[in-house]
């Protein structure tokens, strides 16, 4: 078990409410448990996705302790702009997508 770290933007109050059920709240959208087991973060994503993709708006990111990703961390993005890890001259960096609006 690692920690869990969950950081909301702009969601919906039932999205606040769920998570504090869960993980202690640090700061205004800003979530983390010290023992979230791989189950139970793969439930709270499952609906995390669910209610964002019924139309809420908003950002959510989910960073744990993964020493099989890149960097040891492993993280899902819901919202825009997507992001990804990339390696770059051995450094593990975000990259983020550009906006075709531009």
């Amino acid at each position: 078990m690692a920690l869990t770290v969950l950081v909301t933007r702009d969601v919906a109050d039932r999205f606040r409410g769920f998570l504090a059920s869960l993980m202690l709240e640090i700061a205004p959208g800003v979530y983390i448990s010290p023992r979230m087991n791989a189950g139970v973060r793969a439930r709270t994503w499952s609906v995390m996705c669910e209610w964002h993709d019924a139309g809420s708006s908003g950002s959510i990111v989910m960073v744990w302790r993964d020493v099989s990703e890149p960097g040891g961390v492993g993280y899902k993005v819901l919202g825009t702009p997507s992001k990804k890890l990339v390696e770059l001259d051995g450094l593990w960096i975000t990259r983020r997508s550009l906006s075709k609006a531009l």
